[in-house]
């Protein structure tokens, strides 16, 4: 069966559309994205304007026709943080339903953080051992922590990197007090949850997904994109901790001239540096094997699971 999936997140939305098989690996067949940035459209209290709306709403009808093109069977959407979070989520997730048809389900903070892991799970296999996931997006920081397909702990925090760029570090480059703030509030919240994820055992691999981990790891030396998804690459916590003073510096378009920083993630990749680091140096990490499936794949995996066996 050919499905799809429709992915808003609070920088992309995405449309991924695989083939499946009972038994098999999700293979790739299309993917579709623009880069929304829903906090882009946000006011002070959270409230995404007509205009976000607007073009969130024309994504997905977009997505529709994608789908009718390259023969979707199932589709399915989610959203995470952005919409979450937003007051008025449930008003733009009734008149996407009423306007395309589309039900995009809203993922709580710890589904995201366990389907991102499931999906880490699945990618590197039982001899991994446990698992230790980092996953930031946008929105929110997931960490989770488990031996088996469902993790033992499972959880988000309030940090991702458009969220910390956006609300505290407006500069460009930021001020070296607001660097300060934004350090010391990273590592306040972290440091709150650290017992309950070394509670439950020492892990064997530390697993790093999203777009900005994949960034950071490609500019401080990790192989480009084209030599393809099984190279082994890893961000190492001596390797950021050299390029975060730099980061700090450049302005956004001098970062935007690093191996592996898109124009569109240049303003945030700071801030998602920062969490990245804190979370590295606090949970004692030495380095991320960064994992290429995250949390579009968790949900078609999990999907996958109800078909029934031939």
């Amino acid at each position: 069966m050919r499905m799809g999936v429709i992915d808003v997140g609070s920088n992309t939305v995405h449309l991924l559309v695989v083939d499946a098989f009972w038994g098999a690996h999700p293979i790739p067949a299309s993917k579709h994205k623009v880069d929304l940035r829903l906090f882009d459209y946000m006011d002070e209290h959270g409230v995404i304007n007509g205009e976000g709306v607007d073009r969130l709403l024309g994504f997905v009808r977009d997505c529709l026709e994608v789908a009718d093109d390259y023969g979707v069977e199932s589709l399915m959407g989610f959203a995470t943080s952005a919409i979450r979070e937003s007051p008025n989520g449930d008003e733009i997730l009734d008149r996407i339903r009423a306007e395309t048809g589309v039900e995009l389900k809203v993922l709580a903070g710890a589904d995201e953080s366990r389907l991102t892991f499931l999906a880490a799970r699945r990618w590197h296999g039982w001899s991994a051992g446990r698992i230790f996931l980092v996953d930031i997006g946008g929105g929110s920081l997931e960490l989770a922590s488990g031996i088996d397909e469902d993790p033992d702990v499972a959880l988000s925090l309030p940090l991702g990197a458009g969220r910390l760029t956006r609300e505290h570090l407006p500069g460009d480059p930021p001020k070296p007090a607001q660097i300060k703030k934004v350090r010391k509030l990273v590592r306040t919240e972290i440091a709150r949850v650290v017992r309950d994820l070394n509670k439950v055992g020492a892990p064997d691999l530390y697993v790093g997904t999203s777009k900005t981990i994949r960034s950071l790891a490609r500019l401080t030396g990790a192989a480009p994109s084209v030599e393809g998804i099984y190279t082994r690459r890893v961000l190492t916590r001596d390797s950021l901790k050299e390029a975060l003073p730099q980061l700090a510096a450049m302005p956004q378009a001098k970062r935007a001239d690093l191996p592996g920083v898109s124009i569109t993630r240049s303003r945030q990749v700071l801030g998602g540096a920062m969490v990245v680091e804190a979370v590295m140096d606090l949970l004692d990490i030495e380095e991320l094997v960064v994992c290429p499936w995250a949390l579009r794949e968790g949900v078609i995996l999990q999907q996958l699971d109800l078909i029934p066996a031939p």
